[in-house]
């Protein structure tokens, strides 16, 4: 049991065969092993000091810490410890520079490589994911000339409001389609394509429907009192039902809602499109003649109704002699459509607390959403009764000027105007 106590613990000592000198070695780094990088050096200074002579040297060989920390310490030591910080070990700005401050552009860089790679909850704008993973996802930045480590992408993701993704999230539906990842793909070659020709892209979707009237509303607000609702959401004792569709500009950073009060239905979120055109696309877009449009699968905007395509057909193309491209991500991938975490997670977190009472309120939060980068809303409320279950027949199909593309044509294909027709 001495022997074992008695084993040196310093680096190259010459004292191998001195178990004296081997025991209390052994103790200096044990005691050292207990300390600060700050304490170290200061003992590391006594320690020199009280030993005269060759202290310094001897003191590296013991512990291993550089003769010039060891020298720095015996300078602290000897200015005094005023001025030395009391609730840190270092002061203000010691220690190695974080990458982003090295570099400004790495922030950037790891935007432009996970924006085609995220998704998030319209309910939380704070709860967002990166579909890679961070090994996949470091070898990406090292395609842009970025060395970071796994531990640094990790910081800089959640600096960044990125979070680890749920258990629940990983598994979706529609995760093993044999063609996800290659929708993924087309769809951010599209997305740069028409930016690079300075065209509109927007992504569009319903967001939940609300109860309007004295309801509560999920969340909490400032207040010295709670504000009173009913204790039950019965929607006969509702004014009525919100159905809010969104449009987001996605080279803009702003956004329109329009609120209806009837079904939500392919005429319906058509008819948003439209008025998003004539309110800001043709303004914003004087040259544009083409459309990028990101929309989900399912839904009045999805990839198998055929009364959306018929709408596309006959308001877009037709009346507004646009060339509309749709592209729909895969089945179970709603929460990667960009306007789920860039438009409807912040109208959520807005309004969150604040019951519902009238369609002015519900119009009002929506126009009163604002993000640090910039994002802009408006809101309009469509008072229209939209007919649900119209059909749309084979020969009405066989008319429309539709074209799909080569690449799961499922879910890609343009639609181009009927000359004449409009």
């Amino acid at each position: 049991m001495k022997d074992e106590i008695h084993t040196c613990q310093c680096y190259g000592c010459k004292y191998g065969n001195n178990p004296t000198e081997q025991l209390h070695h052994h103790q200096v780094n044990l005691l050292m092993s207990q300390l600060d990088e700050q304490q170290r050096r200061w003992y590391m200074a006594v320690e020199s000091q009280r030993l005269g002579h060759g202290g310094t040297e001897l003191m590296n060989t013991i512990t291993g810490m550089d003769k010039k920390t060891i020298l720095r310490g015996r300078k602290e030591m000897e200015a005094g410890l005023e001025g030395r910080p009391k609730n840190r070990v270092r002061v203000k700005g010691g220690g190695r520079q974080k990458i982003e401050e090295k570099n400004d552009e790495i922030v950037d860089q790891l935007k432009e490589t996970i924006k085609d790679l995220t998704a998030g909850d319209p309910m939380n704008h704070e709860c967002k994911w990166v579909r890679f993973s961070l090994r996949p996802l470091c070898r990406e930045m090292m395609k842009l000339g970025c060395d970071v480590s796994l531990m640094t992408l990790k910081r800089l993701l959640k600096d960044n409001d990125y979070a680890l993704r749920a258990n629940v999230k990983s598994q979706e539906a529609g995760s093993n389609h044999p063609d996800r990842d290659i929708q993924f793909r087309y769809i951010a070659k599209m997305k740069e394509e028409f930016r690079a020709a300075g065209l509109p892209i927007i992504s569009i979707d319903t967001k939940k429907k609300e109860q309007v009237g004295n309801f509560k509303n999920t969340g909490r607000v400032w207040g010295q009192e709670a504000e009173q609702v009913n204790g039950h959401d019965f929607r006969s004792q509702a004014d009525g039902l919100a159905v809010p569709y969104g449009i987001y500009d996605f080279i803009r950073n702003c956004g329109m809602v329009c609120v209806g009060k009837s079904a939500d239905t392919p005429e319906f979120a058509v008819d948003a499109v439209k008025q998003w055109w004539l309110v800001q696309g043709k303004a914003a877009y004087p040259c544009a003649d083409r459309l990028l449009i990101l929309a989900d699968a399912g839904g009045s905007n999805g990839a198998r109704p055929r009364m959306w395509k018929k709408q596309l057909q006959t308001q877009l193309a037709n009346l507004l002699g646009l060339t509309v491209t749709i592209c729909h991500y895969p089945t179970g991938c709603s929460k990667y459509n960009p306007i789920e975490h860039r438009l409807f997670s912040y109208i959520s977190s807005n309004w969150a607390g604040v019951p519902l009472r009238t369609f002015d309120t519900v119009l009002n939060y929506i126009r009163g959403t604002v993000t640090t980068t910039g994002l802009k809303v408006e809101a309009y409320l469509n008072d229209k009764i939209y007919e649900k279950g119209l059909k749309v027949t084979d020969a009405e199909m066989s008319e429309l000027n539709l074209v799909r593309s080569e690449v799961c044509p499922q879910w890609n294909y343009t639609i181009q105007p009927i000359t004449g027709a409009g």
